[in-house]
């Protein structure tokens, strides 16, 4: 069972599940999206909900659909993502992780010594 962030609504991590799969190659440009109903049944969610996160991909124009078909990543998806989601952490999360960093006192050698620890 997927557990869920309560702070987001629940299309939105769906959406970002997919972006993360297309970024990853996990689902390949030209290949087709699992259907709408098989994520909400896997997912025990609404198919509404389902269909809410697809579309916010074809509104980002990375996801086409083809009538009859299903939907399907769009050529240069990865590319379009990467830039998007690039652009989304540097104006929405880097802002709050420098502020953090500097309260913390922290500097590079901190972030890196730690962070190679896994």
């Amino acid at each position: 069972m997927t557990r869920w962030n309560d702070t987001q609504p629940i299309f939105l991590q769906i959406r970002q599940q997919l972006i993360e799969m297309i970024l990853r190659g996990t689902i390949p440009e030209g290949e087709a999206l699992p259907s709408i109903r098989q994520i909400a049944m896997d997912l025990s969610v609404n198919p509404l909900t389902v269909t809410k996160a697809y579309q916010s991909l074809v509104d980002l124009d990375v996801v086409v659909k083809k009538r009859g078909l299903g939907m399907y990543v769009a050529k240069e998806a990865r590319a379009k993502l990467l830039a998007h989601e690039r652009e989304k952490f540097l104006a929405k999360d880097w802002p709050r992780i420098r502020a953090q960093i500097e309260a913390l006192e922290l500097n590079l050698k901190d972030l890196f010594d730690k962070g190679d620890s896994k």
